[in-house]
């Protein structure tokens, strides 16, 4: 037996040119069974498809949008495309995510021309410089062979 879903529909009174302030659309079952997908447009827009200012949804286009697959100047979603875009798959001059593609690309698989720069050595790595020189490197090389640890009862010891 399938839960029927009713369709929620808002639509603000104060307009801004034809679109209304805020219009929320989510959409329910049809007498045949078939789910139709709340489209919400308004300058704030919450629904199944959101398309405004500011919108809000499974399918969000807008200056800022915030859904499954978000579309925008400023998107945020499982898929995200515009020029700051942070999500799962993320497109733009800017974007963050675990697969990035854009200008400046931060994430686990990135594509571009930028990054987020070298990271920066933590731990024993920081403390020591690099040799700059083929002698100082032989030097280096003899002084870190020369460093033994040992394990003992009170803990690991030079």
């Amino acid at each position: 037996m399938a839960i029927r879903r009713r369709a929620i529909q808002y639509r603000s009174e104060q307009v801004w040119g034809d679109l209304p302030v805020v219009h929320v659309s989510v959409g329910g079952r049809q007498a045949d069974g078939r789910y139709r997908p709340g489209r919400a447009r308004g300058i704030i827009a919450l629904g199944d498809v959101a398309t405004g200012l500011v919108a809000i949804g499974g399918v969000a286009i807008g200056l800022f949008s915030i859904g499954g697959i978000g579309i925008g100047l400023v998107a945020l979603g499982g898929v995200a495309i515009g020029l700051v875009a942070v999500g799962g798959v993320a497109m733009g001059l800017v974007a963050i995510g675990a697969v990035a593609i854009g200008l400046t690309a931060v994430g686990a698989v990135t594509a571009g021309l930028v990054g987020p720069g070298p990271r920066l050595p933590v731990g024993a790595t920081a403390r020591e410089e690099e040799p700059r020189t083929a002698t100082a490197a032989a030097a280096a090389a003899t002084k870190s062979s020369r460093r033994r640890w040992s394990l003992t009862r009170k803990g690991l010891r030079r």
